[in-house]
């Protein structure tokens, strides 16, 4: 098995309910707010505040997680480079979602204008 297998195996067993506190850090740390993550991660997903406590509670992996989600159809306009990929170059999907979400997070966290996060 290569390292691009495990990559993608291990990105699909980790659970949103450890990722998301160290999300909420990020962007807290520089002057944006838990509502604007929960705004852009709605963007994204789908998923309101209501349905996101429920998937932190019930400890979901990424794999649950997005597949339980109504992906935006303007999601594959998330591209550049983020944890040293390039998202639109990530071949799994699974991958290519957490790194979209992961990619919004940093985003959000830099400062830029949600109209722009949102590709609205």
């Amino acid at each position: 098995m290569n390292n691009a297998n495990n990559h993608d195996e291990r990105m699909a067993k980790i659970t949103f309910a450890a990722v998301y506190p160290h999300y909420i850090t990020k962007v807290e740390k520089k002057g944006r707010t838990k509502e604007e993550l929960h705004q852009v991660i709605e963007w994204l997903t789908g998923f309101d505040e209501t349905e996101l406590q429920k998937l932190i509670a019930e400890n979901v992996t990424f794999e649950k997680f997005f597949q339980n989600a109504k992906m935006n159809p303007n999601a594959n306009l998330i591209t550049g480079v983020i944890c040293g990929y390039r998202i639109e170059e990530i071949e799994n999907p699974l991958t290519r979602q957490v790194r979209y979400l992961d990619k919004l997070v940093d985003e959000l966290a830099k400062g830029r204008k949600m109209e722009k996060i949102l590709r609205s």
